[in-house]
Parts: structure tokens; C-alpha cells; sequence
């Protein structure tokens, strides 16, 4: 099947492909199956007005950078998946979206889940040192305690400890479980 059968195979099956280029991966039959993807996230993207800027956020909090990155995609490892800080602009135009900017709440939030309660205050407190703001400070919940800052281009994080959590001998959280009270 050529690339321009293939998309017009794509658009009146309903499906969306992007450019022609993408018709490449279609299948000789024509036919595109669906498969779930696992049930796992391998990157996290974060995208910031100055990346340099963002990589000396982080890495005053004393994350590590990934030597493995670039100047316009910085990663840090996390254990199994990586934060990535790319340019705002560099992921919108990747993301297709008409505009990088955003405003108002996002409605996403990355969470630390503490060891204890004094570390709660000890992890806000790098994060403001490193340049971050607090939007909650150390406040006791019905679960535990908590605070939420945000990095310098306003991704929200929240430092939280609760009983519940359990976790693994490397500090990895084990999902299907809960401490009970």
C-alpha cells in the first residue's frame, strides 16, 4: 500500500495519522490493531522556559542528571523512569498543541513521599533553598503531613507522609499494599 493509500485508508476509517511519513508504519494489510499499552510510565516531561535554569533547580535539591541527555533534554533518573526538562516551546511543537503557553491549575501534581514526618519540613525547605515556592506549608492532614512548592516554571509538587504507605528496602513504593492503622 502506498503512503497516500494508507492515509487515505486511515482517514475514512476514522483513524488520525499525522503525515504521510507516518503511513510507513501502517501494516501491509491496512489493517491496525490496538494493543494496550503496559501499565507502566517510562518518562515524565516537564516542559520549562530555561532548561538550564530548570537542571540547576533540580540539581540544587541534589538530584542527579543523566549523562545521557543533551542541553535540550535534560533527564534525571528515577529508578526505573526518568523526569525530563525540554523546552516549552520544543514540547509543544512536538505535542502539536497551537500555543506553549498555559495557565491556571493543571490539574497534575508529582508527589515525594517522605520516610517520616521531620523529613517533610527538611524537603521544602532544600526546595526553596534550590529556588522553588511554597504553595502549602507543612501542614498536618487527616492521613499525615504535607506541603506542596512549586519549581521555578510552576510544576507542583507535593512532600507527603503518611502512615499507609509501604515501601520496598530501596525506598520504592509498593502499590498494592497499605500499612494498616
Amino acid at each position: 500500500m502506498s503512503r497516500v493509500a494508507a492515509v487515505v485508508f486511515a482517514l475514512v476509517s476514522g483513524l488520525a495519522i499525522a503525515s504521510p511519513q507516518a503511513a510507513e508504519t501502517m501494516p501491509a494489510s491496512g489493517k491496525i490493531s490496538a494493543i494496550p499499552p503496559s501499565q507502566r510510565l517510562h518518562l515524565i516531561l516537564l516542559g520549562v522556559e530555561d532548561v538550564a535554569r530548570s537542571v540547576k533547580f533540580y540539581e540544587a535539591l541534589g538530584w542527579k542528571k543523566s549523562p545521557s541527555g543533551n542541553e535540550g533534554f535534560v533527564k534525571f533518573d528515577m529508578g526505573g523512569y526518568a523526569l525530563c526538562l525540554l523546552s516549552r516551546e520544543a514540547f509543544a511543537k512536538d505535542a502539536q498543541s497551537p500555543t506553549a503557553k498555559g495557565s491556571g491549575f493543571s490539574g497534575v501534581g508529582l508527589a515525594y513521599l517522605a520516610k517520616s514526618t521531620d523529613e517533610v519540613p527538611l524537603v521544602l525547605a532544600r526546595a526553596v533553598a534550590a529556588g522553588g515556592t511554597v504553595v502549602k506549608p507543612v501542614t498536618k492532614t487527616a492521613w499525615g503531613v504535607a506541603a506542596y512548592f512549586k519549581d521555578p516554571d510552576g510544576h507542583l509538587f507535593e512532600i507527603d507522609y503518611e502512615d499507609a504507605w509501604v515501601f520496598d528496602a530501596e525506598h520504592k513504593l509498593v502499590v498494592d499494599k497499605v500499612n494498616a492503622k
